[in-house]
């Protein structure tokens, strides 16, 4: 059964090619609607929600700087400037099923999350997103470079 909407959920890091690519030929192959999210963790959440200082300055800058990295990315993969690109402050599992749901995909491809590193790949964001998704789930095997 083909895939009709693919959800590519990235971190806007050099290791997310790999993920975008795999996505981009499903998306071809099916002749699917492809969209991608990232989502911004708050800080608070990063540091265990206990933080006795105003991060809202560091949480403008850190999405800003993700608001760049993925116009960066836009232009290096074309097929990504008609596609549904988005932004979003959050909990990266909850957020992405939210989207997934929302956005009616049929397949969710990941990979890992930056903050996590490589090495605990299929421990992290991607067996997060795996549980509970609300569609098929593809965790996209990154090589340690």
């Amino acid at each position: 059964m083909p895939y009709h909407h693919i959800l590519v959920a990235v971190d806007l890091t050099e290791e997310c090619d790999p993920v975008i690519h795999r996505a981009r030929e499903l998306s071809v192959s099916n002749g699917a609607k492809l969209s991608l999210v990232h989502i911004v963790e708050p800080m608070a959440m990063a540091f265990g929600g206990d933080v006795p200082m105003d991060l809202s300055q560091l949480q403008q800058q850190q999405f800003d700087q993700a608001k760049e990295r993925l116009e960066k990315l836009k232009s290096k993969y074309t097929e990504l400037v008609g596609a549904n690109c988005h932004l979003t402050y959050g909990q990266p599992r909850q957020e992405i099923h939210h989207f997934a749901k929302e956005q009616a995909c049929d397949l969710i491809v990941v990979g890992s999350h930056g903050r996590h590193g490589l090495a605990l790949l299929l421990g992290s964001t991607a067996n997060d997103v795996l549980h509970g998704a609300p569609c098929d789930v593809l965790a996209v095997h990154l090589v340690k470079r």
